[in-house]
This record gives C-alpha cells, structure tokens and sequence, in this order.
C-alpha cells in the first residue's frame, strides 16, 4: 500500500470513526457509568466486532450477507433490538443519592462506578453493539476494494487496512467519545442529574435502534 493511498485510508477512518452511531453512544455511556479507563474494555470489545467483520467480508462471507434479505433483517432487526433494551434498561435504571451506600445500579450515579461492570461484561457488550448493524458489514464491503490492489499480495494489505481502522476508531472513542462523557460525570452527583443523563443516553440508544431499522426501508 502506497503512502498516498494509505493516508486516504486515514482520512476515510477518521470521518467514519468520528460519526455518531451505536458504538459512540455506548462507549459515552460506558464511560459515564463505570468511569474512562473502563470503557476501555467496551472500546475493545466493539475493536473485536470490528476485526469480526473485516474477516467476514475477507472471507467472502459479507456477500451473502448483502445479498440475502433475510438474513440482513434477521440481524438488523435482531441488533436494533438489542439497543432498545439497553436504551430501556438505562432510562429505567435505579437512581440514588450519591452518598447513599454502596448498591449495584445500572445508571449513572456514582454507585455504578463503585460496582464497575467486568472488563468480560463490557467487552462482550462493545462486540455486541457493534456487531448488532448487518450494515457495517454491508459498508465494509463496499468500502475495502478502494484501498486493496488486486494485483499485490493480499494478506499484508488486509492486516495494514485492519490495523489503520481499529487504531483510529480506538483513538476517536477511548480518546474522544469517552473523554466527552467523562466531563459529564458530575452532573452524576444528584439524583435530578442522574435521570436527566439516564434518559438522554437511553433516549439515544433507542434512537440509534430506530435510525438502523428505518434507513432499511
């Protein structure tokens, strides 16, 4: 891969790292709830889902994901589904003063950062998010054969292309998307506070589920 070509790589990463979606939302949420360095775990999580379908596509297999509309619905409406409960199950989270004792809570008070979730749990909630959008797939597919050389060794390209993509996103979203969230944490102090942060990043999963099932029609 030519320097040129590779720094257009780049650039294309950066924009679609940068743009809003699913695993944005979810590392913002990680972040807030379980602290920054946690949503490490969570960013690593969506990086695996990330590799997942970058060998799919490799494979040969994105085709017949792209091609059979059964089985695209089944995972998109599958995915979407998913995000729906993580929007529910965070908007109806247990809200407590911040000094109250130590309790497991799924929102964002301070308690949930004293019980972090397993780094198992979170990075097994990254892959899940990410993998969820049968559309990622899709957009892989179509958007690798601008950077492969048919005619140069394939191997070497796939793992240069991969590892631009997943250095990238995990610098956008443990450095960018994470950190934003992080500044939000003191509004975690009070109850009112709490809810508010609850019901807008809850709201935004179940926007994000709607966006994925609408831009499919």
């Amino acid at each position: 891969m030519t320097l040129t070509l590779w720094l257009s790589l780049v650039a294309a990463c950066l924009i679609i790292s940068l743009t809003p979606g699913a695993g944005a939302v979810n590392t913002m949420t990680t972040s807030l709830l379980y602290g920054w360095r946690r949503s490490f775990f969570t960013v690593l999580g969506q990086q695996l889902a990330l590799l997942t379908q970058i060998a799919i596509v490799a494979a040969g297999l994105g085709v017949i994901v792209a091609q059979s509309p059964i089985l695209f619905d089944v995972i998109r409406y599958g995915g979407a589904a998913y995000l729906v409960y993580l929007g529910i199950r965070m908007m109806l989270a247990k809200v407590e003063p911040a000094d109250a004792e130590p309790a497991q809570v799924e929102g964002a008070g301070k308690k949930a950062r004293k019980h972090p979730g397993s780094p198992l749990s979170l990075v097994n909630r990254g892959f899940w998010v990410n993998m969820s959008n049968p559309k990622a797939i899709v957009f892989i597919l179509a958007f690798m054969p601008q950077f492969i050389r048919p005619d140069q060794p394939q191997l070497p390209q796939y793992l240069i292309l991969a590892t631009t993509m997943i250095v990238i996103d995990i610098v956008v979203m443990w450095g960018g998307f994470a950190v934003v969230a992080k500044s939000l944490t003191r509004l975690s102090h009070s109850v009112r506070g709490q809810r508010a942060l609850n019901l807008v990043f809850g709201s935004l999963f179940i926007l994000v589920a709607a966006i994925m099932v609408l831009a499919g029609h």
